[in-house]
């Protein structure tokens, strides 16, 4: 069954534009409330905690959320501005019935989005979601007064996730003698991730946390890193670490300048992992993940999936395998003896760790891992536009795979959210790369303008 609201991180888009409105948002807060409360089944009142990014437009889906949630007969608990992963902790601390994050994310402030936790802070099952999106279809009522949900503020939200990312570092380790710049995107982890490098003993220099509503992901963080590496060569910082907004996305900035995305940082962590006898199994990627990286891992011995892009798939291809560590080069890595969801402060933590225990720089831990050159493109097509019975790039294809059979990889797939086709070819040699995604951006181009 196809859903009709929720993509793969919740329910996404323009504020203001269908379904990011206040009204959507409290049918949204009441659906989820009723399918909740059945499921609890218990005659008490479900609870669930709702947590946000920066973004000014939170305050309205706040707001509507918890009319709708309390409608429903379910308990409220807020926690103001706080990383997603933060929801997710204190959602499974709690003992709640759900978390709720309101985010979009890396997306720039016009947009937001709606995203669930279920019980334990696990990403909430597509068969709930399907429910929520049933009973969104129904009409919007009300419980009696007596049974109306209750409205909380959680206590020192910001205070209880620190401590909980402090507890995933090794209690031997410290960071003292080590700056770090901490890049916060002017997003959800301003208030915690200064204070967790900072009370493990590391000089910090904090940017990108002064948050004013429409500045979050503005030319800082995760996706925009080179004001961190303008920074940390400023500051003669050691690290560099960027958050996203939402606080579940890192990049991390040497001494150097030098930056290293989430293929890198995972390869250091399952390196190290493996080294020690601690890998536990293997390590999911995505089709996105670089070829280099599943070679090194390769080398190593270590057992390498790819998942469909997105985070969520990742983390169902962990529980698939049984194995804790995976993520994507976009920097949502899972370390699942850590955290149920991806966070970028506990990621640079581990790495941070890796590095301390191995005694390398992340220049040293990285040397033997091979970053193939990897370009994509967006082609424009028509929304009905099937890629897979054009006969002509099914050759071009073809053709491609076989000139680059052990060398590269070549990955068509059409955009969740608009009109393109993503054409994306990496290799070994740039030159390779740069030749075959042209050629298949051309013989897309012609392919999707062709009269039918």
């Amino acid at each position: 069954m196809s859903r009709k609201y929720f993509g793969t991180d919740g329910v996404r888009g323009m504020v203001g534009e269908y379904p990011i409105t206040p009204d959507f948002a409290m049918r949204l807060g009441y659906a989820a409330g009723k399918v909740l409360a059945a499921r609890r089944g218990d005659g008490t009142h479900a609870a669930v905690l709702i947590g946000k990014d920066t973004r000014v437009s939170g305050y309205m889906l706040e707001a509507a959320l918890q009319a709708g949630l309390s409608a429903a007969g379910v308990d409220v608990h807020l926690t103001g501005p706080l990383p997603t992963p933060g929801v997710a902790y204190l959602t499974r601390a709690l003992r709640l019935s759900a978390g709720v994050v309101i985010s979009a994310s890396h997306n720039p402030f016009q947009d937001n989005g709606i995203k669930f936790f279920g019980e334990g802070g696990l990403k909430l099952d597509d068969a709930v979601e399907l429910e929520i999106e049933a009973e969104l279809d129904k009409a919007m009522g009300c419980v009696s007064s007596e049974m109306l949900g209750r409205v909380w503020r959680v206590n020192d939200a910001a205070g209880r996730y620190i401590e909980f990312c402090k507890s995933t570092f090794p209690n031997e380790l410290n960071l003292r003698g080590i700056k770090i710049v901490v890049d916060c995107a002017n997003g959800a982890g301003y208030q915690v991730a200064p204070h967790v490098f900072d009370e493990l003993g590391a000089t910090v220099v904090a940017m990108g946390n002064h948050p004013n509503g429409m500045n979050i992901n503005d030319k800082v963080g995760a996706t925009a890193p080179e004001a961190l590496r303008e920074r940390v060569l400023a500051e003669k910082a050691d690290f560099g670490i960027a958050l996203d907004g939402d606080g579940d996305r890192l990049m991390i900035v040497d001494g150097k300048g030098v930056l290293y995305d989430g293929d890198h940082l995972l390869y250091v962590i399952a390196k190290f992992r493996h080294q020690q006898g601690q890998l536990n199994g293997g390590v999911v990627g995505t089709l996105m993940s670089n070829l280099g990286f599943e070679h090194a891992l390769n080398k190593l011995g270590i057992p390498f999936a790819r998942a469909k892009v997105g985070d969520r798939y990742v983390l169902e291809m962990l529980k698939q395998e049984g194995w804790l560590l995976g993520g994507e080069s976009s920097g949502h890595l899972l370390c699942l003896d850590k955290h149920s969801t991806g966070d970028a402060i506990v990621s640079a933590l581990q790495v941070l760790a890796a590095l301390q225990l191995s005694g390398q720089s992340l220049e040293q831990a990285c040397a033997d891992l091979p970053i193939y050159p990897q370009l994509l493109r967006n082609v424009k097509v028509r929304k009905e536009f099937d890629f897979r019975a054009s006969l002509t790039i099914q050759a071009a294809l073809v053709e491609a795979e076989c000139e680059l059979a052990g060398r590269g990889r070549v990955l068509l797939r059409p955009s969740g959210t608009e009109p393109v086709l993503r054409v994306m070819v990496e290799a070994d040699e740039l030159a390779l790369t740069e030749r075959w995604v042209s050629r298949l951006v051309d013989v897309v181009s012609e392919a999707a303008t062709s009269v039918v």
